[in-house]
Parts: C-alpha cells; structure tokens; sequence
C-alpha cells in the first residue's frame, strides 16, 4: 500500500516543489494543500514550463475536485499552448463550481478578444468588470477592445477610468497617449498628462508622454522640459534621452543631441537609430567624417536600416564624391523603393556626374511620389532647359503648377521659360500670377535671365506690385 504525505501551504514554496518532483521520480502519491500546489503551478509557469505546469494542475484536479482555481490555471496553460476549445471546456467547468471567480471572465474575454469576437469578448470583461475588487487591468482590456474596433473615443473613456482606480498603471498611460495621436488631438492629450501630473507629479511615464505631445506640437523647447522631468525621476529612462535628443535636432541644436543621445548608451545597448541619430547630427555640423563613422556603426548593426546608408551618401556627396555617394543612395533605395529624398538625391548626383538621362528619370520618379515638391519640380525642368528642351521644361512647370497652384516661384520660373521661347504675351500674364501669389520672390526671375532686368515693360509690371 502506497503511503500518502500531506504537505501544506506553510510550507516554503521551493520545498513544494522539491517534494512534488520528488513524488513524480518515486511514483509516489503525496497530499498537497491547494495553496502549495498553486506554488508549484506557479514555478513552472515562471520557468516557461506550461507542459509541467499542466500536469500539476492535473495532479491538483484529482486531489482537489471542489478548487475552481485549478480549472483557470488549467485554462491559461490551455490558452498558451494553443487548446482553445479545451480551454472553453475547462472554464465552463470553473464557471459550475464558483460562477463569481472575475478570472473566469476574464480569460474568457482575452480568448474572444483573440478571436476577433469583441461583443462576446465586451460581455465577458463587464461581467468581471462586476466581480473584481481591483478593477483597473479590466478597464484595460476593455480598452483594448475599443482599440481594436477603432473606436478610440470609447478606449480614452475607459483608460481614464482605468487610471482614477490605478494611477500607476503604466500601460493605460502609453495607450492613452496612442489614442491621442491616432485621432490626432495633442492639445486634448497635453491637457490630459497637466491635469494627470499634479495629481502624481513623480510619473515619469505621464512626464515622457507629455514631452511626446509637446513635440507633436512642434512645441520643443517645452518637451525638453517635460523630458527632463521623466529623466530626473528615472534617471535610467533612455526612451526620454533619445526623444530629448530629437528635440534638441529640431531646435538645430545638434552638439547638445549628440551628448544627450549618448547618454542612452549608459543605460541600455547602443542601436542602430541611435548611432544614425548621432551621424545626422555630425552632418547637420558638417564633421563629415564622424557622421560617416556613426552611419557605418549604425549599417553595421542594422544592415536594413536605409537612413544610415543614405546617411553615408550625403557624406560623400558633400565631399564631392558623387560617383561614391550614387553607390549609397541606391542601397538606400533598395530598402525603400517609394522614397521621394532617396530619388533626389539621386537625380542630383547623376545630374552632376553629367548622366542626364538618368537624372531625368530620377526626378521623374521624385515628383510622382512627392508632386508638392516645389524644388523637385524646379531641378526637373531645370535640366530640360539647359538642355534646350524648352517646351519640356514649360510642360514640367505647366505640370508643377497644376500640383502647387500657390508656388510663386513655379510662376517666376514660367515667365523665364516663356521669355526664352518667345511666347512674351503668355509670359506677361504669368508674371501677372506670380507678382499677385508674392512680389517679393521676382528677383527668382533676374537670376535665371539677368536680361530682363534691361526690359521696361517688365520692371513697370513689377514695380506696380512692389510700390
């Protein structure tokens, strides 16, 4: 006859689990007290262990018919390896011992959730909603619900219920500020974070979202503020660095990013965005070599990441090294075929590597995806005209204005184009277009043709406009 031991919740959770393994070897048949088999459950899920973790919630089944805890564990092991109906079961069984366990409905919920089916998921998270003393990863879930329906007015309800029960709840924080932005409405998320701090002014994350809001704003100098409050509370928080740094770019303040990127490297592994951050930044500062050096250790990392390779480009563009530089645009490209910079810079390089064909195409490329492109438009007519191509270039600039009927300069360039056509009548009316859309941009017309400064009826036209 087997003898059976009884082992209880005082005991130390590691010592549970000893006994246990020690029952399984012997083929043995000990008594566990429910807490002390939750512990075990516990220490395989923590392990990563559902397999085991499963079989002792079998063992605990047996042991403890009555304990609808050991269904739920039973479900969430069934949900992580991928037994939904099994997991439907065991909750319907749950349900049948203890009908007001919130944990129930909860999974059930999630389960749902997962299956696309949001008003049986809906149902199920408000009745736990009712059940549980502590209410805020319900609100959260319910959120997230809204979330994936699209009804992100709805999810903002919810996560600020979710935050009046936890103000600490750090992911309702993060999700509210990406409701915010996907209906785009920063000023709503500002006022949100303001009101949020003076209730718990040592939120880092409320502190780091705000910053975030301030530089949708364009309001940069306060986002560096807001910044520094996330960093001065947790001084660990390398997101709020590296978004202090951008901040910084966007004020041109490109030495003091540089240091405040590095600073990330204290507290977590140097990254390629990173590295790219800092290489633009020694651009922006023409230290052409350091920017090169931080874009190869940025590629290095990250072969993938085309910035750094276009970053390598503009280097060497700027050293005059344009053979070089075309080498680098076009991997670049490679890694993302739609980008209307990458092609410009394109065009510019074969342009002045004198491959005009090539150039043409590029710019061609370059206004399909970009048609606002005010100076695409100009370099693209530009290279027809010296090439004598000149009703090329006015059907470029005819296509231009189409795209930006409020460009002047598009106008002026007109003007020029018809004058040296000699279609004077139709150049007279578009400088008309140009003088009404800004008089103060007609000296664009005097340096692509000096002549007409000599002409009388011309600088009448303009001086009705500018006097």
């Amino acid at each position: 006859m087997e003898e059976e031991f009884e082992f209880g919740f005082t005991e130390d959770p590691k010592f549970s689990v000893e006994r246990y393994e020690e029952m399984i070897r012997n083929h043995d048949q000990y008594f566990f007290d429910a807490q002390a088999f939750e512990n075990i459950i516990d220490y395989y899920i923590e392990k990563n262990d559902p397999p085991k973790a499963l079989q002792v919630a079998e063992y605990a089944r047996n042991q403890h018919p009555f304990a609808a805890v050991f269904l739920i564990k039973q479900a969430q092991l069934l949900v992580i390896t991928n037994k939904i109906n099994d997991a439907f079961d065991a909750l319907e069984k749950a349900a049948m011992l203890e009908a007001s366990d919130p944990d129930i409905y909860l999974i059930r919920g999630n389960m749902y959730e997962s299956m696309e089916r949001y008003g049986e998921a809906l149902e199920n998270y408000e009745k736990a909603l009712e059940l549980a003393e502590e209410t805020d990863e319900v609100l959260l879930h319910i959120a997230y619900v809204y979330q994936n329906m699209g009804d992100y007015e709805t999810s903002i309800t919810y996560l600020k219920l979710c935050l009046k029960q936890n103000m600490e709840n750090q992911d309702a924080l993060y999700e509210l500020a990406f409701c915010y932005d996907v209906l785009d409405n920063q000023q709503e998320s500002v006022t949100f974070y303001q009101q949020y701090i003076d209730n718990e002014p040592y939120s880092y994350a409320a502190w780091y979202n705000l910053g975030n809001a301030f530089t949708k704003l364009s309001l940069f100098e306060k986002a560096i503020d807001a910044y520094d409050y996330a960093i001065l509370i947790k001084d660990s928080f390398a997101s709020a660095y590296f978004n202090k740094g951008n901040a910084l770019v966007n004020l041109e303040k490109y030495a003091e990013a540089i240091e405040v990127y590095r600073q990330t490297f204290e507290y977590e592994q140097p990254n390629a965005d990173t590295y790219c951050a800092i290489g633009e930044c020694y651009e922006k500062l023409e230290q052409m070599d350091d920017a090169r050096a931080f874009y190869k250790k940025s590629v290095k990392m990250d072969p993938k990441l085309a910035d750094a390779w276009f970053g390598i480009g503009v280097t060497l563009d700027f050293e005059e090294r344009y053979f070089e530089a075309l080498h680098f645009y076009k991997k670049a490209l490679d890694l993302d075929i739609a980008n209307a910079d990458y092609w410009f810079a394109i065009a510019d390089a074969e342009y002045k590597l004198g491959h005009m064909p090539e150039a043409e195409h590029a710019y061609e490329k370059v206004v399909e995806l970009n048609p606002i492109d005010v100076d695409a438009w100009l370099d693209y007519s530009s290279i027809l005209y010296e090439q004598h191509r000149l009703v090329d270039a006015i059907e470029v600039i005819s296509q231009a204005i189409k795209n930006n009927p409020d460009a002047a300069e598009l106008y002026y360039r007109m003007v020029a184009y018809l004058f040296a056509k000699g279609e004077y009548n139709e150049a007279l009316s578009h400088l008309e277009m140009a003088l009404s859309a800004d008089p103060e941009k007609h000296y664009i017309l005097f340096d692509y043709l000096p002549q007409l400064q000599e002409n009388k009826v011309i600088v009448d036209i303009i001086n009705r406009y500018t006097k």
